[in-house]
């Protein structure tokens, strides 16, 4: 049984492919560059087409992180924690992920914990309190929302 087979495209096909890839959305150099790999390039042309893109601005890791970060807070409801973690995925810098996390409004950010907090508590039909407790703020962790932030809120909204 015959694999799929790779396209090869030439370093200028491959960049225009890419450039049109860039300004479809955000994208991080990884994505990129897992995108010229995907078009048959070698290691070295992929370094070359990835240099040009960054110089002609189709590629900023920064703007990405901001991007990302603030439409997965804004979007998924994703705390911080969960941000950094899959930004982190994609090989972006610790300067560019505090950057993009600096993005999200810290008062939006505590009201969207509130909300999320309330709707999880209001659809549980749980009496023990603990328990109650328990699922809300597992819940909020899971979804990425630092822990201390998340017992504080918990202990004062199930009382």
């Amino acid at each position: 049984m015959k694999g799929k087979e790779r396209p090869n495209f030439s370093k200028k096909e491959a960049k225009l492919k890419a450039a049109n890839y860039c300004a479809y959305q955000e994208r991080s150099q990884q994505q990129v560059r897992n995108k010229l790999y995907e078009m048959g390039l070698t290691s070295d042309e992929v370094d070359e087409v990835l240099t040009e893109l960054i110089m002609e601005g189709f590629v900023n890791e920064e703007r990405f992180a901001k991007a990302f970060a603030g439409g997965k807070f804004r979007i998924k409801k994703w705390g911080r924690i969960r941000i950094t973690r899959e930004l982190k995925t994609h090989n972006i810098s610790a300067y560019c992920i505090e950057n993009g996390l600096a993005e999200i409004d810290e008062e939006e950010y505590i009201d969207s914990l509130k909300e999320i907090a309330q709707k999880k508590k209001d659809s549980l039909t749980e009496h023990d309190l603990f328990v109650k407790r328990e699922k809300v703020s597992r819940h909020l962790i899971y979804k990425g929302f630092e822990p201390d932030l998340v017992w504080t809120l918990v202990s004062e909204l199930i009382q």
